[in-house]
């Protein structure tokens, strides 16, 4: 269901969004660092065990440790950048919490002690406080538990009537969970105007599609523009945002500048003055493979009314790239540095899937994305007429 793998991904992809947003961003001298302080209670444990401070990352980076004491109680200090970041407070190499760290906190910690009770099934909790950031991060933790919770048993009641070919069942069930995520996406939305320039507020973007909630996340990047600019967190937001907001409808589609089959450079901008689909593919993906035929007959059809591909091939083998152009008569402009998902023009285009295309006009412009099949012949039937 296509809810729940959604917010399956965003939860695991949310731990290392602020690291990875940072990457973004121009190198910049490093940080100041600022203390934290957290003060913690665990309630299923015994006195001498250890809890450490860990970085978010892998391999995660121990920062300082410390034994529980007679109460179960101890003491976390570390020093980390100004802007911060997500890090993890590990209950005994069990139990694992989040914690949201800009500098200049004291936070308070209680947690149960384990990932989950082997007796009840329970799942262990934690609760953090001492900082807006933790707040609000519990609030939107709390939201997504319970659509999580609730997905699980609609991923269990579909499979049933999927079994029993109850056509009806299913499609009330996926209605709900369309519904229930619509309504996780409101409450996220509702969170950010309160949440300001916040580390937390980076954190939730993780919950948005960048394709539906687009407007939402540019006026949050630009909030971070006039209000807190310096962060190292908020630069490569910004960034990003600025990239997807030049590929929207109407925006002039950045220049590529690979090398074709030969090693010859080959720019977008030589085919000014025609339109162009920029064609995102590769020789290992199934999909793609099996949309070729549909572009190739769209190729020869409109080739002569000012219409032509530009295909960024994902390969890594040079030699399985040429293959499939050749087998699969694939006689427009192919270009590709071979680099995988760490292309440079997959990357400078926010490629996360393929196949990915975009239509441009004779300027330049995008007026179409993710054409395939019929609505491909549609579009260039309207453009080209």
């Amino acid at each position: 269901m296509n809810t729940k793998q959604l917010l399956g991904v965003a939860l695991l992809s949310g731990f290392t969004m602020i690291s990875a947003l940072a990457q973004t961003a121009a190198p910049q001298p490093a940080p100041a660092l600022k203390e934290v302080t957290i003060l913690g209670k665990i309630k299923s444990a015994s006195p001498g065990s250890i809890v450490y401070m860990e970085s978010n990352g892998q391999p995660a980076i121990r920062l300082d440790s410390a034994k529980l004491d007679k109460d179960n109680r101890f003491t976390l200090k570390t020093r980390v950048p100004d802007g911060g970041g997500v890090y993890l407070v590990n209950v005994m190499g069990g139990q694992k919490v989040v914690v949201l760290l800009e500098g200049g906190e004291t936070l308070n910690l209680t947690a149960d002690g384990f990932t989950t009770d082997i007796k009840t099934g329970k799942k262990g909790q934690a609760v953090v406080t001492g900082s807006k950031n933790m707040e609000h991060y519990g609030k939107l933790m709390t939201h997504y538990e319970d659509i999580r919770v609730k997905n699980t048993a609609w991923q269990n009641q579909y499979n049933d009537a999927a079994t029993k070919k109850d056509q009806k069942k299913m499609d009330a069930v996926m209605a709900q969970s369309e519904q229930a995520s619509k309504d996780f996406t409101s409450k996220v939305k509702a969170m950010l105007p309160d949440m300001g320039t916040s580390l937390v507020a980076l954190f939730a973007t993780n919950f948005l599609n960048v394709d539906a909630d687009f407007p939402t996340l540019d006026t949050l990047a630009q909030r971070f523009e006039r209000e807190n600019s310096n962060s190292p967190q908020a630069k490569g937001f910004i960034g990003n945002i600025a990239r997807i907001r030049g590929l929207m409808m109407g925006g002039i589609a950045p220049d590529i500048a690979l090398n074709d089959t030969t090693g010859a450079a080959v720019p977008l901008s030589s085919l000014r003055g025609k339109y162009v689909l920029i064609d995102f593919w590769a020789s290992w993906c199934g999909p793609c493979r099996m949309e070729n035929p549909n572009v190739v007959r769209m190729y020869n059809k409109y080739k002569e009314k000012g219409f032509t591909i530009y295909s960024v091939s994902l390969d890594q083998s040079r030699d399985s790239w040429v293959r499939a152009i050749r087998n699969d008569n694939l006689t427009w402009t192919h270009v590709s540095d071979l680099r995988y998902w760490q292309s440079a023009a997959a990357q400078q285009y926010g490629v996360t899937g393929i196949p990915k295309t975009f239509l441009i006009d004779k300027e330049g412009k995008i007026i179409a994305k993710d054409l395939r099949g019929p609505a491909l012949e549609q579009k260039l039937e309207e453009v080209l007429k």
